[in-house]
């Protein structure tokens, strides 16, 4: 069992940049591996990026601009997002798989979440 709280979001002015954090509780953190997810008003749950063993990967919509690491010893994974767009605007989930899957790309990969963090992008 593990525990997730994000922190770091925030209003943020467009081209500006925020660093998310989320910080895990319980045991094997470093074998689970790491996704985030936004959700904006009206619209679905999706995928931003995750980290694996083998490294990260993302979106087509925020590759190039966000970039994903996890720190094992502190139990932590960052999002840190550059560049940001009005449209990045959303509550940031981060969310923890402990089992192997075919895709981490979708929700339901996911056997933890955190209870979110709300990113404002102001244009």
């Amino acid at each position: 069992q593990v525990q997730l709280v994000e922190s770091g979001g925030g209003l943020v002015q467009a081209g500006g940049s925020l660093r998310l954090s989320c910080a895990a509780s319980g045991s094997g953190f470093s074998s689970y591996i790491m996704g985030w997810f936004r959700q904006a008003p009206g619209k679905e749950r999706e995928f931003v990026g995750g980290i694996t063993w083998s490294g990260a990967y993302y979106a087509d919509s925020v590759k190039g601009r966000f970039t994903i690491s996890r720190d094992n010893a502190k139990k932590t994974v960052y999002l840190q997002m550059n560049s940001l767009k009005p449209e990045d605007t959303a509550v940031y989930y981060c969310a923890a798989s402990q089992y192997e899957r075919r895709s981490y790309m979708n929700t339901g990969a996911y056997d933890y979440w955190g209870q979110g963090t709300q990113v404002t992008v102001s244009s």
